[in-house]
């Protein structure tokens, strides 16, 4: 049986800590996932309009083996300095391939779209993005709030306040898998007409309000949600195991894992979103049995804790900058 781990967070996967920053001026921010040590990784993007750096490195026919970390970040392209800061940050720890003396983290990242929120985003030749990666990547922990932190601080969910999730399932065998997701989708989250998430059928032990399933008197209108702010979107995230993975298989993965967004906003992966994931395995057990088959085990778990991480980060996200949150 699989049941949420004692934090429901992605800080349930052993060698797993998450650090957050956040600039509560421009209403934006940064999340840093960083394994304890140098971890497997995998990438999979699937919206229209993704920002993301050293992303090609993951792929399995390139050099790279593991990463260092990996930053979600607001800010949009400005966002993707926020790496930057954090390689420095890792770097000074001796994190990194050492060439010559000189460390070098190996750090992807991907940013979504807040720029258009009421934070203040007049910060000239200097975003604050590079600074909040290298104190997000300074400052990690295993217990950290959701909703409004870290790149989630920002962010919107249609009309309503999006924010960062997370969950996470363990098996009665010790395999853990957790995720982390910034929600800042084109899309909704809940069905239109009420209250309850789409993820609805996915939650466990009331995690996000435990309404249970909705009591639909009419049929669910299929119309484009009117709330939806084109251009300003993008959901990203990371899941992550303990199971030793290879580079394909984190793929396979990583790959799997978006068929949670897909049961958790309506519709997703459109022109406008840059829906992107990343696996992480940090290698602290063997897969026993058929690969392909514990595989599979760990992409389906991966793929619910995706769905229920973006449900979480809405329903923990509180009113901000005149964005309502899902408990207003």
């Amino acid at each position: 049986m699989n049941k949420p781990g004692a934090r429901n967070l992605i800080t349930d996967v052993d060698g797993i800590k998450i650090g957050n920053a956040e600039d509560v001026e421009a209403m934006t921010g940064v999340t840093a996932i960083v394994p304890d040590l140098a971890a497997v990784a995998g990438v999979d993007v699937r919206g229209g309009g993704p920002g993301t750096r050293e992303t090609e490195v993951l792929n399995p026919d390139c050099l790279v083996e593991r990463v260092d970390a990996v930053v979600l970040s607001g800010g949009s392209v400005f966002g993707l300095e926020a790496a930057s800061g954090a390689i420095m940050a890792l770097a000074k720890q001796g994190r990194g391939f050492n060439v010559r003396g000189t460390h070098v983290p190996i750090i992807p990242s991907a940013i979504l779209f807040d720029l258009a929120n009421a934070g203040d985003k007049n910060w000239g030749d200097m975003p604050p993005y590079r600074n909040l990666g290298m104190a997000a990547a300074e400052n990690v922990r295993e217990d950290f709030p959701l909703g409004n932190i870290g790149a989630g601080y920002g962010a919107a969910a249609g009309r309503m306040k999006g924010g960062l999730g997370s969950a996470s399932l363990v098996s009665d065998d010790g395999i853990q898998v957790g995720a982390i997701f910034a929600v800042n989708p084109v899309g909704s989250v809940v069905i239109p007409g009420t209250r309850h998430f789409w993820a609805w059928v996915l939650e466990q032990q009331g995690e996000f309000g435990g309404l249970g399933a909705p009591e639909l008197t009419a049929d669910i209108p299929l119309d484009m949600p009117m709330e939806s702010r084109l251009a300003e979107n993008t959901t990203i995230g990371v899941v992550a195991t303990n199971v030793a993975l290879t580079k394909s298989e984190a793929r396979r993965v990583a790959i799997m894992a978006h068929d949670g967004l897909a049961r958790a906003i309506r519709p997703v992966h459109t022109p406008f979103d840059g829906d992107s994931i990343f696996a992480l395995s940090t290698e602290k057990k063997e897969l026993s049995g058929a690969r392909p088959m514990g595989v599979a085990m760990i992409g389906a778990m991966a793929s619910d804790c995706v769905a229920r991480s973006i449900a979480r980060a809405v329903y923990n996200a509180t009113s901000l900058g005149g964005i309502p949150g899902y408990l207003s």
